[in-house]
């Protein structure tokens, strides 16, 4: 060999053993506790707990066998909209809970919860100590409806309301006045469902569940018996899945009460629909104009309840109790549709009607807001402008779930969009556009911050001595588990 490829070689080999004892030396010194950069791998930090950040996580560690992750969460307690979005009568959609909390215990991952990111630190502060930061803080904001009476006592946004009987601690106060017969739930999503269902669903079921227990007090003391699901265009557009419609079919003690005429030229159209929504207007259609059967008929004459859509409104007004202090009915719109199928768009026709209720809930949509001055955020839509997750004009930002596409879709919707963006955070780690040869402190400095702003994080195995507590308390009243309530108990429960 000559002299130049020997001394070639003996430098490769003095390099890579230098960088592999460099990386040694961090670690090493960061298991004995001091100021050092745990590896020398990329740092990727997730703001935002729900499902959009885990499987963010989740895709990132999988793609890269030297990325470390660290989520921080505004709540004590990780999930999102798993914990406080899911129906509580869904626990099997509750189980994506499981592969949550493997990628949390990855080696690789860490769990900040107690954290609001824009608030305790800010996101330029995150991009100072990680070589990528994924906003995934999901939608917490409401579209409201723009009507007058909009904000009379009765009138209540989704978000609020199923954040009350999930145990959203913000919405802990909400109280709503359930003592009227009939309710209008305006929007015709899943949610919209969620909450009719559990306005309506007999309290043996909803005592198996982990329903909060100030709901499941309130809800036994509802007089509500009659739902109307309003929707501003026709059956063949409505925004739930057959499972939560089968559900309002069945569900004990309550009946389905149609317009017929809203189904008029249904049939006809039926062929023309794609598999999904076809079964589901059928569904509707059957539920609508059939005559059903014998045990079918004794069953619905025997319900003290009633539910219905109510198809082709759109809310103009919440009408004021004489006193002006509540909600007393709503005045709707009377639409017809132009076009047809998905694309069909609502067009008012002058006409109006007044419906009587006591109890209006607005399911048209979650909104998300921007969580820092110096993140892009387009205002109209709701979003951080992005292309395929890279925030624009903003290098080394990405985001994930709704904050990126605004609230649309399930769980799987989530998953899917999810892995796009971390695929986004790879290609740009492959392609040198991220700069990984600069170490980053990552959670260390930021830990720093955190205690010098008297800030005290939540980690997952202190998330789950708060588990522990709501488990305990829901085995006593035989539920899966009893939720505290505030984030004081949660912190109590978590650094005891």
């Amino acid at each position: 060999m000559s002299l130049h490829k020997m001394l070639f070689s003996g430098l490769k080999l003095w390099t890579s053993g230098r960088s592999r004892w460099m990386c040694g030396l961090h670690e090493g010194r960061n298991r004995r506790g001091n100021a050092s950069f745990s590896s020398c791998g990329p740092k990727v930090c997730i703001v935002g707990g729900g499902p959009a950040g885990f499987y963010t996580a989740q895709h990132l560690i999988k793609a890269r066998q030297d990325v470390e992750v660290d989520i921080y969460e505004r709540l004590p307690v990780p999930f999102g909209l798993v914990r406080f979005g899911v129906a509580p009568d869904h626990p099997e959609v509750k189980n994506v809970i499981n592969t949550f909390t493997q990628t949390a215990k990855h080696s690789r991952c860490s769990f900040y919860g107690n954290v609001n990111v824009g608030k305790d630190v800010s996101v330029e502060e995150l991009q100072q100590a990680y070589h990528a930061v994924v906003l995934s803080y999901g939608a917490e904001g409401n579209r409201s409806m723009g009507v007058p009476g909009e904000d009379l006592a009765g009138v209540y946004s989704a978000k609020d309301f199923v954040g009350w009987y999930n145990g959203l601690p913000s919405c802990r106060e909400l109280s709503p006045d359930l003592s009227c017969e009939t309710a209008v739930i305006m929007g015709q999503g899943n949610v919209a469902l969620d909450v009719a269902r559990v306005l309506l669903a007999p309290l043996d079921m909803l005592k198996k569940t982990d329903i909060t227990q100030p709901a499941l007090e309130a809800l036994s003391e509802s007089q509500v018996r009659r739902v109307l699901i309003v929707g501003r265009r026709g059956p063949m557009q409505v925004a739930c899945t057959i499972k939560e419609v089968r559900e309002m079919v069945n569900l004990p003690n309550a009946r389905p009460q149609m317009v017929a005429a809203d189904f008029e030229g249904v049939t006809e159209a039926l062929k023309d629909l794609p598999r999904p929504r076809k079964r589901l207007t059928e569904l509707m259609l059957k539920t609508a104009l059939e005559i059903p059967g014998e045990k079918e008929r004794e069953r619905r004459n025997e319900a003290s309840h009633v539910w219905g859509f109510r198809f082709f409104r759109s809310p103009v007004e919440i009408l004021a109790d004489p006193d002006r202090n509540r909600a007393a009915g709503i005045r709707l719109a009377v639409n017809r549709l132009e076009d047809s199928g998905e694309g069909a768009r609502a067009v008012l026709t002058g006409e109006v009607e007044d419906v009587p209720c006591g109890l209006v809930v607005s399911s048209i949509g979650y909104k998300s807001l921007p969580i820092d001055p110096s993140v892009p955020f387009d205002s109209r839509k709701a979003i951080v402008p992005n292309n395929m997750g890279r925030v624009q004009q903003a290098a080394g930002l990405y985001c994930s779930g709704w904050v990126k596409t605004g609230p649309t879709g399930v769980i799987a919707t989530t998953l899917n969009n999810s892995f796009d963006t971390a695929r986004s955070v790879m290609e740009d780690l492959d392609a040198g556009a991220l700069d990984v040869s600069a170490a980053k402190s990552g959670s260390q400095s930021i830990s720093a911050l955190l205690e010098k702003r008297g800030v005290k994080p939540v980690t997952f195995s202190d998330w789950e001595k708060i588990d522990s507590v709501e488990m305990k308390r829901g085995e006593a009243t035989g539920k899966p588990r009893e939720k505290l309530l505030t984030v004081e108990e949660m912190l109590q429960a978590a650094h005891r």
